[in-house]
């Protein structure tokens, strides 16, 4: 695949690292206001962690769909454990997202592209064509479901990429399945429901990695923002992840090992009619380590339209969102400052 033009003028957070840059260019520099607090104490906000092995568990499974849905009403995100993805295939998938990384960059470059419909690119920040400031980043970005329709467009360089990064896609994918439906019990739906809408739906995997920053307190790996999809499931190699609560506060993402977090997206948010939010969260970075993730976004087909849930539109709770898909967010990132304003905000419908 040939890279953008536009490439010429690119300098990635990983050669920036690689050169041992002192300070960080202006470009990466926030506004004092938006940048990470480094001696903001500890919230006491406790992100839940679900044991999945319980839901094999008739005794406990109806508690498990309850804290699910506690997590999901009240932040909008939790960890689970015993998911049935095995150590060694994440761990693969990080190793050969770390030989990525490390190639060349001329061969990263080849994938080069601001152009964010497209169905392979590598870049740094969100969109680089129209952020204002910089992510400290560098990321490569690939559709992913159904696998066969992409992998053959996925990085050959390294030569196992596809192969060890394939198998964690179709595990992830398969975890997701299992988890929208535990979603949808616990809002009172059918398990099954949407079940023909998913299957045909959409995964896009985000590989990241965030170089160790010389000075971490005037720049974020990410700004803030929520994903579009119907839930994303991230694996981190170390804590940098943060989100928001509904008190506003930021609250630092334990990492656990083994574990991965699961975030509810504008589509989740939209489909239950706001009885489930949408998590705003950022990356912060570190002055000493490099911090890899992999972050599976799972959506509906690009122009499958997504609305509130009927069963959950009454006379109590009006619908509260306009329908939208895939392809207006991505119009909608094309033509914005993410930073600036939300794509949900765009969807929610004014009461009178």
């Amino acid at each position: 695949m040939e890279g953008d033009h536009s490439a010429s003028s690119f300098t990635s957070a990983v050669s920036l690292d690689k050169l041992g840059v002192s300070s960080i260019p202006q470009r990466y520099v926030l506004p004092p206001s938006q940048r990470p607090s480094p001696h903001v104490p500890m919230i006491s906000t406790t992100l839940p962690i679900i044991d999945l092995s319980t839901l094999w568990d008739q005794s406990v499974i109806s508690r498990t769909i309850d804290e699910i849905g506690i997590a999901c009403k009240e932040i909008g995100c939790f960890q689970v454990i015993n998911h049935e993805i095995d150590q060694s295939v994440m761990d693969e998938a990080l190793e050969v997202a770390t030989e990525f990384f490390n190639l060349p960059n001329d061969e990263k470059m080849r994938l080069f592209s601001q152009d964010v419909h497209k169905p392979v690119r590598y870049g740094t920040s969100l969109n680089q064509a129209r952020d204002e400031v910089y992510c400290w980043r560098d990321f490569i970005k690939h559709y992913s479901y159904p696998i066969s329709d992409w992998i053959h467009m996925w990085p050959s360089n390294p030569s196992n990429y596809r192969e060890k990064m394939g198998k964690y896609v179709k595990a992830v994918q398969v975890l997701q399945n299992q988890l929208l439906e535990i979603i949808f019990e616990s809002l009172g739906l059918n398990r099954s429901y949407l079940h023909e809408e998913i299957n045909g739906g959409s995964q896009t995997l985000a590989v990241n990695c965030y170089p160790a920053c010389p000075q971490p307190g005037l720049t974020l790996g990410i700004h803030p923002h929520s994903d579009y999809g119907s839930i994303t499931v991230l694996l981190q190699t170390r804590s940098g992840l943060e989100i928001k609560d509904k008190n506003n506060n930021w609250v630092p993402v334990p990492f656990v090992e083994g574990a991965l977090v699961v975030q509810l997206g504008d589509q989740m948010e939209v489909m239950s009619n706001g009885q489930y939010k949408s998590v705003i969260h950022r990356a912060t970075v570190n002055g000493d380590d490099k911090r890899f993730s992999i972050v599976s976004l799972h959506s509906f087909a690009m122009d499958r339209k997504m609305g509130p849930a009927l069963e959950l539109v009454n006379d109590q709770h009006p619908k509260s969102y306009k329908e939208f898909c895939f392809r207006e967010f991505l119009d909608f990132i094309s033509g914005n400052d993410i930073t600036k304003g939300r794509f949900l905000d765009t969807l929610k419908m004014k009461k009178l």
